[in-house]
């Protein structure tokens, strides 16, 4: 099997940065579909996009399709399927089913038919704690993917510490690329909690891939190539000459920034300050970018209170700031607004339930 459909997921809205990421690295045949970008590869290419797309929040790869009008079709089919060929007979089996539109429509009933194919034909254990075959009916049309990834892959493995309602390291990503972030510019965040902006700038500086330091579904598949899959993880940073900013007024927010840009291996290129928004600097050398997702009272903070930061953070920005630019994360417009800036803002995108928009701005 070197050439099947493969799906990168990302939140619904920034499609278009994902496939832009995707294309980046290569991937064959990318396009945009609701909820992510489809591309074609092998197992190979399913590896790099594990390992390397900082945007991508899971990758499936859909191995079989076959059509069933009924669940004796569904059995024998599945029976057919080479198993062997994608799943280790000692690694355990979940199968999840969805149906829709469909002449099956039994999601359980359907379950236990390719449980029992898995098991019959492979000798796979069923259960928890192995890998994932997600088994998709719609129109009579059985699509069968694997979850490549297992743990979601905004967990890159270093961020230990984190504060209240920390910022997703592949979001994060998608809005560094849409403001259009590449790796050499300064980049500086007043108000970084766990310095989720900071520590993904410099290693996007540093050449670092961010999948390095953690493990994946991929590797308890049939053919996973161990040496491949190490040369993919990479070395150590480059030196990039720049240097990134975090500042925070809570010191718990800069311990743990400081210590979670240690355990990604780019502390020597971060500097992380306590520090109120009105005693903001501005560091020395060229404009960069300022990145900010402050408190929108959703979750945190009295949002009355909240229009008076948002308007020193844009005094301070149009007064220290110029020629720099602004990407900012907030799901309030009227806050926004309350920075004085003039701001463009993106669309929607969800965030654990609440949408959220990037609002932009030269300084």
């Amino acid at each position: 099997m070197d050439n099947f459909e493969i799906f990168l997921a990302c939140p619904p809205g920034l499609e278009p940065l994902l496939l832009d990421e995707a294309q980046a690295l290569g991937l064959a045949e990318a396009a945009t579909v609701p909820g992510g970008v489809t591309c074609r590869g092998g197992w190979p290419e399913v590896w790099r996009a594990n390992l390397c797309l900082r945007g991508a929040t899971r990758v499936l790869a859909r191995f079989a399709s076959f059509r069933a009008m009924h669940l004796a079709q569904l059995d024998k089919r599945a029976r057919k399927i080479d198993w062997a060929g994608v799943l280790r007979a000692d690694v355990p089996v979940r199968v999840d089913v969805t149906c829709r539109n469909s002449r099956i429509y039994h999601d359980r009933a359907a379950r236990q038919r390719l449980d029992r194919a898995i098991a019959e034909t492979l000798g796979a254990p069923l259960g928890e704690g192995g890998v994932s075959v997600k088994a998709r009916i719609e129109d009579d049309l059985v699509t069968l993917s694997l979850d490549t990834s297992g743990e979601p892959l905004h967990r890159r493995g270093h961020k230990e510490a984190v504060g209240k309602a920390p910022l997703r390291e592949t979001l994060a990503a998608l809005f560094l690329r849409a403001c259009g972030y590449d790796g050499t510019q300064t980049v500086l965040d007043p108000m970084c909690g766990s310095g989720t902006f900071v520590i993904e700038a410099a290693e996007i500086a540093a050449g670092l891939v961010p999948g390095r330091s953690r493990g994946f579904a991929f590797e308890q598949l049939a053919g996973f190539d161990a040496a491949a899959v190490a040369a993919l993880r990479g070395g150590a940073a480059r030196e990039s000459g720049l240097r990134f900013y975090g500042a925070d007024r809570d010191d718990g927010a800069i311990r743990a920034s400081t210590a979670n840009a240690a355990r990604a291996g780019v502390g020597a290129l971060c500097h992380f300050a306590r520090a109120p928004i009105s005693d903001l600097a501005r560091p020395e050398g060229p404009a960069g970018l300022v990145m900010v997702n402050p408190p929108y009272g959703a979750r945190i903070g009295n949002r009355k209170l909240l229009f008076a930061l948002y308007g020193t953070l844009g005094q301070v920005l149009t007064a220290r700031f110029q020629g720099w630019r602004l990407g900012m994360v907030t799901s309030d417009g009227g806050l926004a607004k309350a920075t004085g800036l003039s701001l463009q803002a993106g669309p929607p995108v969800d965030l654990g339930g609440i949408k959220v928009k990037l609002y932009q701005a030269k300084l």
